[in-house]
């Protein structure tokens, strides 16, 4: 992988649409480590999008969808689900203040959909960025892979619409 590839040019390059698929039921990477061990010892969860947690992912989101490019976000989650999915839960109204269309999709309902094996950007349909993580959800070495194989792209945008059609959106998902 060239080591010019980075997720922010990326992402503010896109020029119709980035979208996120998210498989896994667990993270354990360090950026948002201090905001999660606090939410699991108060339960109290970081939305204010001021804050120094998100001001900096609110201002990158609300620039790119200022200029029209459609941020998608759609979670295949296990149900129960896991305390780490309820912590996203609790903070996914600040993405869609910035202006990301979320939505949830149960692991159960996505039992017959063909899913890449790790979590993913598509940019305008013609590059795909592969999230590399550990077993224990941390960011693998190396964390990220970028590719514009026309055939692989393709497959991500199907996998990607399938789970967006099926999923739940934000405002009338229920962690249970």
């Amino acid at each position: 992988m060239p080591p010019s590839v980075d997720f922010r040019s990326l992402l503010t390059s896109a020029r119709t649409s980035a979208f996120h698929l998210e498989m896994r039921d667990q993270y354990a990477v360090g950026d948002e480590a201090a905001d999660y061990d606090h939410w699991l010892r108060t339960g109290e969860r970081d939305a204010d999008p001021a804050s120094a947690y998100w001001a900096p992912w609110v201002d990158l989101i609300a620039g790119v969808c200022a200029r029209g490019v459609a941020v998608h976000r759609a979670r295949v989650i296990s149900e129960p689900v896991t305390s780490y999915i309820r912590y996203e839960h609790a903070g996914t109204a600040v993405n869609v203040l910035a202006g990301e269309e979320v939505r949830w999709l149960p692991r159960r309902q996505a039992a017959d959909l063909l899913l890449p094996g790790c979590d993913l950007w598509v940019f305008d349909g013609e590059a795909v960025l592969f999230n590399h993580f550990t077993g224990v959800g941390d960011w693998a070495d190396p964390d990220i892979e970028l590719t514009t194989d026309p055939a692989v792209v393709k497959q991500c945008v199907d996998a990607f619409d399938a789970v967006w059609n099926r999923g739940i959106p934000h405002d009338q998902y229920e962690i249970r």
